[in-house]
């Protein structure tokens, strides 16, 4: 059963009217999170679950908080100076604040896996692209690479196209296989959470598609998390949808939902166009 929602200017949203998520356990759990840039708070008392094994979409208007808020669960801010966080990010099974200083950031971006708005692949061959993580794990047997390597490339619907050639330079790539190859060398480190920060906005819509079908054959092996400015797409591949605004978590709920029977005013005249 399909469910659709028609916007002002015409445009009709699909949703999986009759395909709503089952009970899953928490992968992590949000806890009146702040993050501020210096003096500027960008993410203001944001609480909402991450479910194991489920897809969930961060939809909102540009500079809303979605891209701040994806990069806190792999501590990518650490990078920058003068940031800083509040609140906690608890991640299951272990029930650990990924958010504490005394948690190094390189065991989580381990855990974390990110893929990120456009393709980038290292100056390398695809097969030690691939390769790249199980390597800095300290991972040297031929054997276990190649078996690992190729089951990423499985996983993410590249390998029937590069297995003659994983010597070739990653840059020889259609771009859209560059993005499946990104994807591949998150997924073969065994990441429990896979963070994608807009993965289609560069791609032609074919390469889109194909990205998509991914996600939907992934989310039975690893949790996911996405950042899309699409909303058809977010309604498509998520099985949860978060609405931001201006920092704050407006509406969190299944994606059918947030579409169809929103409860927030803001989050209605977002998706119908109105504003964003």
């Amino acid at each position: 059963m399909v469910g659709n929602m028609s916007n002002d200017s015409g445009l009709r949203i699909a949703t999986r009217g009759g395909d709503a998520p089952t009970a899953a356990p928490s992968k992590a759990e949000v806890r009146s999170l702040d993050f501020w840039y210096g003096a500027s708070q960008a993410l203001k008392n944001v609480s909402m679950r991450i479910d194991a094994c489920r897809v969930t979409a961060l939809i909102g208007p540009s500079g809303c908080g979605k891209s701040t808020f994806l990069r806190c669960f792999n501590r990518m801010h650490d990078l920058t100076a003068g940031t800083r966080y509040g609140g906690d990010i608890r991640f299951f099974p272990d029930d650990v604040n990924i958010l504490d200083k005394n948690i190094d950031p390189i065991e989580v971006r381990m855990r974390i896996g990110m893929v990120f708005q456009k393709p980038n692949p290292f100056p390398k061959s695809i097969f030690e692209n691939v390769a790249y993580g199980l390597r800095v794990r300290g991972e040297r047997n031929r054997a276990v690479l190649m078996t690992a390597v190729e089951q990423a490339l499985r996983d993410a619907s590249l390998w029937d196209e590069v297995k003659d050639r994983l010597n070739d330079m990653a840059f020889n790539l259609s771009g859209g296989q560059q993005q499946r190859l990104c994807i591949a060398r998150a997924l073969a480190t065994g990441p429990e959470l896979l963070l994608f920060d807009e993965p289609t906005s560069a791609l032609d819509p074919n390469a889109t598609a194909n990205i998509e079908d991914l996600i939907h054959r992934l989310r039975d092996k690893v949790t996911i998390l996405i950042v899309t400015h699409n909303m058809q797409q977010a309604a498509r591949v998520s099985d949860y949808t978060a609405f931001m605004y201006l920092g704050e978590l407006i509406e969190f709920g299944e994606t059918d939902a947030v579409f169809t029977r929103p409860t927030s005013k803001r989050t209605e005249d977002y998706i119908t166009g109105r504003y964003g």
